[in-house]
């Protein structure tokens, strides 16, 4: 190797060729790496597909088409009822009958007194009558237990409940009929908690079972999974649903729920409508946008029901008074009524807002929701089975 170091000019010559030699060597290897992504590009590169379900991303505009859920299941709530609505009452209304019907009993079973008779007014206040209607009953029974010479407290018991009787009235409790035939509608309000939405689905299992079909629209879209709820009683039941995405404009859910029980040419419409919203008019607004535009598609709602919570006594009558101001109420569902021994609240709810009781909760079971019998009722206030 002593010639390389004695001629530097054939050195630097063979140096030259090596480095041409190795330069094209990278050139090649870099020619053939082009067919493989650029490393340096900016765009990330693609993820590994998850195992997971991604839902669909919901249309939140009011054009969005409505989701009808049609059942391709039997009902499971069509059972025939396994008690008489006179065992029903007396059974359900046992709290009630323990604070009422023993107090009168044990007070006037000592004489008819003066102490007896207040004992009644607190007994009566107790039990939620209301301090106004237990005042003019206590008055009227007073008077009758001495034009009939009632001296027994089976007999002052029977004068009170004709009082009770006479204090409910006569009123038609029946619930209204379309008298044409496009499908009758009932609109359903009340403050949420009060058993709205149960309320709706265990008409619709009524309903149901007397081969009457019923479509339900979710027009609560305010209330988080208020339309699942509802879904769940259009399973059981066998019924329609109609709904939109949450927070939604529950006038477009009402219209699109008539639309489609006009469609089928079911019996029956039933629309569950916003217990709550930010303020009482906000409220008023929304509840009378619903019955307009079911009014321009159907003309006069047949039904508009009110449900208030027996549990909550007075204070449930005055949260009614905003629902009043908002819309026609014609009747009032009155749920929990078992749950209660302030049963009374029946007559001052009637007392109070003018209008009839034509449905009252008894229990969880689908037959508990019942038309209310002021007789039934009266008699299970204060008689045993």
């Amino acid at each position: 190797m002593e010639f390389l170091t004695e001629s530097p000019e054939l050195l630097f010559v063979l140096a030259a060729v090596a480095a041409g030699l190795f330069g094209g060597l990278g050139v090649a290897r870099r020619r053939k790496d082009d067919t493989a992504p650029d490393t340096t590009d900016e765009r990330p590169a693609p993820t590994k597909k998850r195992d997971t379900l991604e839902l669909p991303v919901e249309d939140d505009t009011d054009t969005a088409a409505p989701e009808v859920v049609v059942p391709d299941t039997p009902a499971e709530l069509v059972e025939a009822p396994t008690l008489t609505p006179r065992e029903r009452f007396r059974q359900r209304l046992s709290r009630t009958r323990n604070v009422l019907g023993a107090s009168v009993a044990d007070l006037f079973g000592r004489g008819v007194t003066d102490e007896a008779w207040e004992g009644l007014e607190e007994a009566l206040i107790t039990a939620d009558v209301g301090v106004t209607a237990t005042m003019e009953i206590v008055e009227d029974l007073k008077r009758r237990s001495r034009e009939e010479g009632a001296t027994s407290a089976e007999a002052v018991v029977e004068l009170l409940k004709q009082e009770l009787r006479d204090a409910l009235g006569t009123a038609d409790r029946s619930l209204g009929r379309a008298t044409d035939d496009g499908p009758t509608v009932w609109l359903v309000t009340g403050v949420n908690g009060t058993g709205k939405t149960t309320t709706i689905g265990k008409l619709a299992a009524i309903e149901q079972r007397g081969e009457r079909r019923v479509v339900l629209a979710a027009a609560d879209t305010f209330r988080a999974a208020a339309a699942d709820q509802l879904g769940i009683w259009a399973d059981r039941t066998g019924a329609h649903l109609v709904r939109k995405e949450e927070g939604a404009d529950p006038a477009a859910v009402a219209f699109e729920g008539y639309a489609a029980a006009a469609e089928r040419q079911v019996d029956l419409l039933i629309v569950d409508t916003a217990g709550r919203l930010h303020n009482k008019r906000e409220l008023m607004d929304e509840l009378g946008k619903v019955k307009r535009v079911l009014e321009k598609q159907a003309g006069p709602l047949e039904e508009t029901l009110l449900v208030l919570d027996a549990t909550t006594g007075q204070n449930g009558i005055s949260q009614a008074r905003a629902f009043l101001e908002a819309v026609e109420v014609t009747g009032i569902a009155l749920t929990k009524l078992d749950g209660s021994s302030k049963g009374g609240i029946v007559v001052a709810v009637q007392r109070e807002l003018g209008l009839p009781v034509k449905l009252v909760g008894l229990g969880e079971e689908i037959d508990d929701l019942a038309p209310f019998d002021p007789d039934l009722f009266v008699d299970g206030l204060f008689d045993r089975l």
